[in-house]
């Protein structure tokens, strides 16, 4: 088959006076270049006519603890995961406010992912750099982002702590200096890893790890502070009742306090040609703790996905998941919703995609967790949901966002639920061996 002759491509001098004319032609144009000289784009094409239907209010709603700002940092998927097990210790403590350290958990996410890429790199030495899977791994490096899996990983070999223990720190809240000396220092082991293995030398390499991951170390005990080995835990609950959890560990905090995390499941919904439904998906060369469990995804249809999601609110429990947050945001009010942008009215074309096609040609991906704490069902069907977010509470209400269910099921590609919603189907697929996606694949974005 013949390739398209590229030189029709060419844009000549009178492709380039037909533009210009066709856009004189059209007294609109006029109107939205001055619009545009003074405004964000987000906010000539924002529409109000659906704001009745996007309201902060809810017939299904739990009520939660106060928001947390992640700050400067990509850290999302980690304060969604301690917001989500931070409500059933508050619950079990009567505390009004409660946090777990976050940053604690960053420490050893960092330290694991740092050691996962060098055994990444050692696993790929044969190939060049320019290799599309180890300039992958090169490439993303060291990052703030994380999946589901991984924070279990986490929690399962480090336990987890009150932020009293572990406060934040400046680094831990502005990550960028910090990500990028530690993926400087993952690329000088590449390049010491690559020569001796060329040399011969490749017993050295693990040698060499040991060095880096050393200095990693010492850089994160600089940026982030030392992780505790021992703590009190002292607080009052919602009655003024004193109290005091004497000689405590990180694992016997979470021992006592989480014990059920295995319990939950990540579900995805991926309408692509290559993810097809009712099966498991890893990705290859993603994860943190090198010998924890794989990040596995279970695909459903939307409908499906919002069902299980729904019968966790309706239990009384709040729901982590993955989105895309870039699209049709109002931040100012705290609303997603793709029905209040009029990208066509403005500018002649639509924006949208079908869901599916949005993944496979790169327009939209996973980007930012959060945190489902409740839903609004007209006519039987969800109609806006309510999401606890982890920006602080100086953005939307009080730090709670609305999303459309319109902008739901074009934008929200995962969800964890616990396995008892699931039927006999979706749990004999838990059991089959997952397909193996490339590194570069969209249900791994939120990890980047």
């Amino acid at each position: 088959m013949k390739n398209i002759d590229i030189k029709k491509f060419e844009i000549s001098c009178n492709e380039f006076a037909e533009l210009e004319k066709k856009y004189n032609s059209d007294s609109k144009n006029v109107v939205v270049k001055h619009a545009l000289s003074k405004n964000p784009i987000s906010e000539i094409v924002y529409d109000s006519k659906n704001e009745p239907d996007v309201i902060n209010d809810f017939s299904l709603e739990i009520k939660t603890l106060p928001v947390c700002n992640q700050k400067s940092s990509g850290r999302c998927w980690i304060f969604a995961a301690c917001n989500f097990l931070r409500e059933k210790i508050a619950a079990e403590l009567k505390l009004s406010n409660f946090e777990l350290s976050q940053n604690y958990i960053a420490f050893f996410d960092k330290l694991e992912k740092a050691n996962y890429l060098l055994s990444s790199v050692a696993d790929l030495i044969e190939n060049d750099p320019d290799e599309r899977v180890l300039m992958h791994v090169l490439t993303n490096g060291v990052s703030d982002g994380g999946q589901w899996d991984m924070f279990v990983n986490l929690v399962k070999k480090y336990g987890v702590v009150p932020k009293n223990v572990m406060k934040e720190t400046y680094q831990s809240s502005a990550t960028h200096e910090s990500d990028t000396l530690i993926n400087t220092l993952c690329r000088q082991f590449a390049v010491g890893a690559k020569k001796l293995f060329k040399d011969g030398k490749k017993d050295e390499i693990v040698a060499l790890k040991k060095e880096t991951i050393q200095l990693i170390y010492n850089l994160l005990v600089n940026s982030f502070g030392v992780p505790p080995q021992q703590f009190d835990f002292e607080y009052k609950d919602k009655d003024g009742k004193f109290h005091a959890l004497k000689d405590m560990t990180s694992k016997s905090f979470f021992d006592k306090f989480v014990n059920n995390i295995d319990d939950y499941v990540s579900i995805v919904n991926a309408p692509t040609e290559n993810k097809p439904f009712y099966k498991t998906f890893t990705i290859a060369y993603l994860n943190n703790v090198l010998e924890g469990k794989k990040i596995l995804h279970l695909n459903l249809p939307m409908e499906r996905m919002k069902e299980l999601i729904i019968n966790q609110l309706k239990d009384g429990e709040i729901v982590w998941f993955g989105s895309d947050v870039s699209s049709y945001r109002e931040r100012s009010i705290g609303l997603w919703d793709d029905l209040s942008f009029d990208y066509k009215s403005t500018f002649g074309f639509d924006i949208k995609f079908n869901k599916g096609d949005m993944l496979d040609y790169h327009q939209s991906a996973m980007n930012h967790a959060m945190c489902l704490t409740g839903v609004n069902i007209k006519n039987d069907k969800p109609n806006r949901w309510k999401v606890e977010n982890s920006w602080g509470k100086e953005t939307g209400y009080d730090g709670y966002f609305v999303m459309s269910d319109s902008w739901f099921d074009s934008y929200v590609f995962q969800a964890v639920v616990n396995k008892k919603y699931l039927n006999e189907k979706e749990l004999k697929c838990l059991e089959e061996d997952p397909i193996v996606l490339n590194p570069w694949d969209p249900l791994g974005t939120l990890a980047d």
